[in-house]
């Protein structure tokens, strides 16, 4: 009767835990978010279409822009994106996703997937051919981390013929599960 009365206890407290962001919760309203986005020295922007957008410093870089999204059915928050500094070359762009990648297993363990290649018929040559081929849209670069409160994902891509970013994407196990339980009664 003890080792079940544990296995209980056990199974609600992992089961109530939510993954975070800088330590809080993904999880509650979006105002509330928003509130302790704010304590954490992160400038609101504004709000659009159950989006909050701030600007801050993340892991180490500066200016940072995080979208904060909510359900729209529970106003309950699931996931936040960051996204790096814009970039306008290849050893820049391969340097962030490298240091936070690696900054992501080292806490995490290795991703359960992971695609860095280039598309089309030849082999990039140089940063250059490698930085056309992102532009282009010719280049998959990403890996996927998966933890017991929820799921990461960091990857490259091209914002416009120009420049090009870094994502960093975090969804809550607990919270993105209630959608799609919902979406899966709706069938």
């Amino acid at each position: 009767m003890l080792v079940f009365f544990a296995s209980v206890c056990y199974a609600q407290g992992t089961s109530a835990e939510h993954m975070t962001f800088k330590g809080i919760p993904i999880d509650g309203s979006l105002s509330s978010f928003i509130s302790k986005m704010k304590s954490e020295n992160f400038t609101y922007i504004g709000t659009q279409d159950g989006v909050a957008i701030f600007q801050g410093d993340f892991a180490g870089y500066k200016n940072c822009e995080v979208g904060v999204l909510s359900l729209k059915e529970t106003n309950v928050v699931n996931t936040v994106v960051v996204f790096f500094p814009e970039c306008s070359d290849w050893p820049s762009i391969e340097q962030n996703y490298s240091i936070i990648k690696n900054m992501l297993s080292e806490k995490y363990g290795d991703p359960v997937n992971c695609v860095e290649e280039f598309q089309g018929y030849s082999k990039p040559q140089s940063d250059n051919d490698k930085w056309y081929k992102l532009i282009g849209k010719l280049c998959t670069y990403y890996s996927y981390f998966e933890t017991e409160k929820g799921d990461i994902s960091i990857e490259m891509f091209s914002t416009d013929y120009t420049t090009c970013r870094v994502k960093l994407q975090y969804w809550d196990k607990i919270n993105t599960n209630t959608v799609r339980d919902n979406a899966m009664d709706d069938l």
